[in-house]
């Protein structure tokens, strides 16, 4: 298939995208109208994930979840696991094929092995992104892109939400402050090949593949922990993370995925915006961090049931969605669960 789509045809299939931005930009405090978002429909979606925190090398195919399968050794199924998250993102959009990259992780040797595993390759890929700016996420970006420079194009487009190179930080229990490993701005673009794009609403990242922009938060339960900080001068100031992504897909036929990192802002929140920026209720896969380790109880249960209530078809925790959290899933949703394992390649097709 034609991998190639012009930048007139992706700017028609997302015309109203550019009002949509536009009026988030000059009027940040109006909440954009429902289904203003217009994705176009993927004829095919496949996920593959290049890093997680789970690994089970003898996992059988499981629903839409394919495994790795082992050809001349054992270790063709051994991929690296690691407290990170990164994804490959593939659509098929009107015929035409699109790759994408979300999420980096933390081990860029690592995740380069599993890249070879997966058979990933750079050149295909159209853009970049990644979620917010903690170490799990993007400690390993730098080192994977200066091992490709010769394999990714000439300009390929760096999404990140605002603000982002000004980093976050912890508070630990004895009150110490440590920095969460921040990107430099000036080390990406010394790459020499990456064009940043920092965004501040619902964007596009590849043909049938957009970033929410920031989540509205509307559940009462799904708070952002009060250890995370921002610096402001010299004082730490409580984050809200206004500038993490989730990416929504559109499978046809068969309604929205949306995939998380760490939904610092709330999975339920996520989901809930998904739907209200895009006009579409109906919910194909949920997948993603959902930020559930160590979790209150009754915040679990609460997770579990509203999410429940929305009713996709599969639900995928994975990263930093704890153990309590995913074994709660797992029996309340026993039909739509699906464990990950990192190198499992998500399937989703007409």
């Amino acid at each position: 298939m034609d991998n190639e789509m012009t930048r007139r045809e992706f700017l028609n299939a997302t015309a109203v995208t550019g009002t949509v931005l536009l009026a988030g930009n000059l009027f940040p405090g109006v909440s954009r109208a429902q289904g203003v978002v217009r994705i176009p429909e993927a004829d095919s979606i496949l996920i593959t994930v290049l890093a997680d925190n789970y690994v089970d090398a003898t996992r059988s195919d499981e629903k839409i979840a394919k495994r790795l399968k082992r050809v001349t050794s054992p270790l063709d199924t051994a991929p690296h696991g690691e407290h990170g998250l990164s994804y490959q993102i593939e659509t098929v959009v009107d015929g035409k094929s699109h790759c994408c990259l979300f999420d980096f992780g933390s081990d860029p040797q690592g995740v380069m092995k599993n890249m070879k595993l997966l058979k990933v390759d750079p050149a295909k890929v159209e853009a970049l992104g990644i979620s917010h700016d903690h170490w799990d996420h993007q400690q390993a970006f730098l080192e994977i892109m200066r091992s490709n420079k010769d394999a990714f194009r000439k300009g390929t487009p760096l999404y990140v939400g605002e603000p982002f190179f000004v980093g976050t930080y912890q508070r630990l229990p004895n009150g110490n402050v440590i920095s969460l490993l921040g990107l430099k701005k000036e080390d990406v673009e010394g790459l020499g090949f990456i064009k940043i794009v920092e965004i501040k609403g619902p964007a596009p990242f590849i043909p049938g593949a957009y970033f929410t922009g920031k989540v509205e938060q509307v559940t009462d339960y799904e708070k952002v922990p009060p250890r995370f900080v921002d610096k402001k001068g010299d004082d730490y100031v409580p984050t809200t993370f206004p500038g993490e992504q989730a990416v929504i897909l559109n499978a046809k036929g068969k309604g929205l995925v949306v995939l998380s990192a760490c939904a610092h802002r709330g999975i339920v929140n996520t989901v809930k915006h998904a739907q209200k920026i895009t006009g579409i209720e109906k919910v194909y896969l949920v997948m993603g961090g959902f930020h559930l380790t160590g979790a209150k109880p009754e915040v679990i249960q609460k997770t579990v049931a509203d999410i429940k209530a929305i009713n996709p078809q599969y639900i995928v925790p994975t990263h930093c969605t704890g153990f309590e959290a995913v074994e709660a899933f797992s029996k309340e949703m026993p039909n739509q669960f699906i464990i990950n394992t990192a190198g499992t390649k998500y399937v989703i097709t007409v």
